[in-house]
């Protein structure tokens, strides 16, 4: 049983055993999703991006300070063919210097008015079912599409032939996510003590 089902009995278990004199209606709610197929995506090295220490020193004064780019393994497996797509959640969307197009960075904790810096995320090289494909997106849910590799935030990202605008069915798909992180100038930030880096990005699949 996993904690979310435990959560639920125990739950019922404190309704079941009200006073009398407690209120006479109580709301239950009843949620889920039907999927046409089932699908489950991954990342390598478990999503994580770690850059480690970055001195202050090394910081560019007036400029952005590009790090070195981060390749990682995106696979998605359905039980059959489904037609699908991604959609980039920014979780620090107030820290985000561009957020039509980039993720944030989050907010030094130390002066929570200033934003760390961006990450731009892409997908490279998609393969579905053994042939390769290309990345389509749309800013209007679906309606439009048009190549594009970069996985902007609420945008969403499907996957088509090289030939055509529109997405296909995969059962298995493989693509290399590149992640590009630039920290803001360092004039711009307060670097006395150690600050942390906060990016934090969810992939949502979601069935067309």
């Amino acid at each position: 049983m996993n904690p979310s089902t435990i959560t639920r009995a125990l739950t019922l278990f404190a309704l079941h055993l009200t006073p009398a004199f407690a209120a006479s209606t109580v709301d239950l709610s009843v949620t889920g999703r039907i999927t046409p197929q089932a699908c489950t995506v991954s990342l390598s090295d478990s999503g994580l991006i770690d850059y480690g220490k970055i001195p202050a020193r090394t910081l560019r004064p007036s400029e952005f300070t590009s790090l070195p780019s981060r390749q990682m393994g995106l696979s998605i497996n359905c039980e059959g063919p489904t037609l699908f797509a991604l959609v980039g959640i920014d979780n620090q969307p107030d820290s985000s210097v561009k957020p039509d197009v980039l993720y944030g960075l989050g907010m030094n904790v130390h002066a929570p008015s200033e934003r760390l810096g961006s990450v731009g995320l892409s997908l490279r090289g998609p393969v579905g079912d053994g042939g390769a494909l290309q990345v389509i997106s749309s800013a209007d849910g679906g309606s439009t599409w048009h190549p594009e590799p970069n996985a902007h935030p609420r945008h969403t990202m499907g996957f088509a032939h090289l030939d055509t605008l529109v997405p296909i069915p995969i059962r298995q798909l493989v693509a290399s996510l590149r992640v590009d992180t630039a920290i803001s100038p360092a004039n711009s930030l307060t670097l006395k003590q150690e600050v942390p880096l906060q990016g934090s990005i969810t992939l949502d699949l979601k069935y067309l």
